[in-house]
């Protein structure tokens, strides 16, 4: 008795949700531990139990067994179940996937619902309210729910079908409602169908791990396209006349001028991804001939949380990246395409950076990811706010480490350096091939040898190459002569190692599913500074960087491959040589 008295004099238990005072009645969790978890999940945004579960303070096993318990209701294995044989109907998909509940069947006016969380009682009103029928309880682990629950969320083309109808029009009243839909009723908002469309493809997109959403109009057809793991697949073709509509519903929540359609626009937007996270976007209207495109980038912010084990780091890359962040002052550059995750492995970098003695700051164009205890600042060139205007402001603001989106230009290469050789260590960004032909470029934009040769400590180039499925990926017998002209040794070909190609599954995009890193980590050591003092070339950097043993893009690309993580034929696509 004295401890739960204890547990109601504390007032953040008392916040605590009805999971968390449950956890720690059965004794599974300490009052601090759930305490923090609580502080974290409200600070990330994110759902108790989806913090809880993923910090591993509680495995998923565990809680439902607990939850069984505690609640008296019975327990459900979900792998055990056909997801073909669900019952369809009989609650929203929206309210199963903002709740993480699955209905398993009928039973007279009550239906016998899996959740997590039986102590969710807005869970359970919300469904007695859309159902008109009670509510029975079966508990099942979080994340086979979860997985299920993602699973069953229906086809982005069957939504829009539902939505739009087979006959799509809009008069101008109709539009109006649609354009004003920020200041209307949340009713009159869920009822737009161009509103209930962008929300499904919204969620569809985040669903299906994509990484951005084209809309793209023509002259007599219009489509939507998502980027998943690197490549473009069209996903619905809506009639023409939603173009216009879809366009102004976006520019509103994005906070643009939507009376403004012949200049290109940027913005940015949020949505409730159910109870358990926030999703930023980044919005880029573009005008074409036939109307707006609009590209919309998926920013998650827990993607520079996973930890640099998680990027695809080989051990050595992995080590010559701490070292060179360790270092109290100088330039890291990080160098690729758009698209190739050069801002993942930034922030994870300033993740592992960002300690309560450090003060660091960061200028970009816009920020994508935001993270606590970073003062993080969005160049706005209209206003003046441009990269050099941001970076001299860092420097009176007494900086330890400054991150620069990227160096487009003389002046913001020419301060950047400066703020490395005096004490600060500085990480940003250039479009180029390869770590090689980065110092060669900077050479180009009219930087002296002698600042680059003092001020840059490490380039890690780098490339996104799609991971083959590990459900379906079948070995592959390559002639030994398409590997050796591929760039292996006949030294690898003599070890024993198998080689692997796409097949594809219902579980995967065409045979391949994520995305592994591949990275080029080259150290500007003494060798290679006197090359660059002497204004050596970029093929003679990297000849020396290889006898340092420094990998190419492709020769890292064809490691991955021995070790099964992805194809040759991926490595080839991505890589150049």
């Amino acid at each position: 008795m004295a401890a739960v008295d204890t547990t109601h004099r504390e007032s953040p238990t008392t916040a605590l949700p009805g999971l968390g005072r449950a956890l720690i009645l059965a004794g599974k969790l300490g009052q601090k531990s759930a305490e923090e978890i609580y502080r974290k999940a409200e600070s990330g945004r994110t759902s108790f139990i989806a913090e809880l579960t993923g910090s591993g303070a509680v495995s998923a096993s565990d809680l439902a067994h607990t939850m069984s318990s505690a609640f008296a209701a019975p327990l459900v294995d979900l792998d055990a179940i056909d997801p073909q044989r669900l019952p369809k109907g009989l609650l929203d998909g929206k309210i199963c996937f903002d709740y993480r509940v699955v209905v398993l069947s009928k039973r007279n006016n009550r239906l016998i619902v899996a959740t997590a969380d039986p102590s969710d009682q807005q869970a359970a009103e919300k469904i007695k309210f859309a159902t008109q029928l009670g509510v029975d309880w079966v508990i099942a682990e979080y994340d086979k729910l979860l997985k299920l629950v993602t699973a069953n969320a229906t086809t982005a083309a069957e939504t829009m079908d539902n939505i739009i109808g087979s006959d799509f029009e809009f008069d101008e009243a109709s539009a109006e409602a649609i354009i004003e839909s920020s200041d209307s009723s949340p009713s009159e908002v869920e009822d737009a169908p161009v509103v209930k469309f962008l929300h499904k493809m919204l969620l569809d997109a985040f669903s299906m791990r994509a990484s951005d959403l084209h809309f793209e109009p023509y002259e007599h057809n219009y489509r939507v396209r998502f980027r998943i793991d690197g490549e473009l697949r069209e996903i619905a073709s809506p009639p023409i006349a939603i173009k216009d509509k879809l366009a102004s519903r976006i520019k509103v929540i994005s906070r643009m001028d939507i009376s403004e359609k012949r200049v290109p626009q940027d913005g940015k937007m949020k949505l409730k991804i159910g109870p358990d996270r926030v999703i930023d976007f980044r919005v880029s209207t573009l005008p074409t001939l036939f109307g707006e495109k609009i590209v919309i980038r998926i920013l998650d912010p827990s993607s520079a949380k996973l930890g640099i084990e998680a990027l695809g780091y080989e051990p050595e890359e992995k080590q010559r990246l701490i070292q060179a962040i360790g270092r109290p002052y100088g330039m890291i550059l990080v160098t690729g395409p758009t698209g190739s995750g050069k801002t993942v492995s930034l922030y994870t970098c300033l993740n592992m950076l960002n300690k309560p003695g450090v003060n660091i700051a960061t200028a970009e164009d816009p920020s994508e990811i935001n993270l606590p205890g970073v003062n993080q600042v969005n160049v706005n060139d209209k206003a003046g706010l441009t990269f050099a205007v941001a970076l001299k402001s860092f420097l009176r603001q007494d900086p330890d480490i400054i991150m620069v989106g990227e160096i487009r230009d003389l002046e913001t290469a020419d301060i950047s350096i400066k703020a490395a050789q005096t004490g600060h260590l500085v990480l940003s960004t250039l479009h180029t091939n390869d770590a090689p032909t980065t110092l060669t470029r900077m050479r180009n934009m009219g930087i002296a040898p002698f600042n680059i040769a003092s001020s840059v400590i490490l380039i890690t180039a780098q490339r996104l190459a799609r991971r083959l499925c590990p459900n379906c990926k079948a070995p592959i017998d390559i002639p030994q002569k398409a590997l050796i002209d591929a760039g292996y040794s006949q030294d690898e070909l003599n070890e024993s190692w198998v080689s692997y190609r796409a097949v594809g599954c219902s579980m995967c995009n065409n045979g391949y599913k994520g995305r592994v890193g591949l990275y080029q980590v080259m150290p500007i050591t003494e060798e290679i500074q006197r090359i660059i003092l002497r204004d050596g070339s970029a093929l003679e950097i990297a000849e020396q960087s290889e006898r340092e043993g420094v990998r190419s893009l492709r020769q890292a690309g064809l490691h991955k491959v021995k070790l099964g993580l992805t194809s040759l034929e991926e490595v080839l696509a991505v890589t150049n040589e």
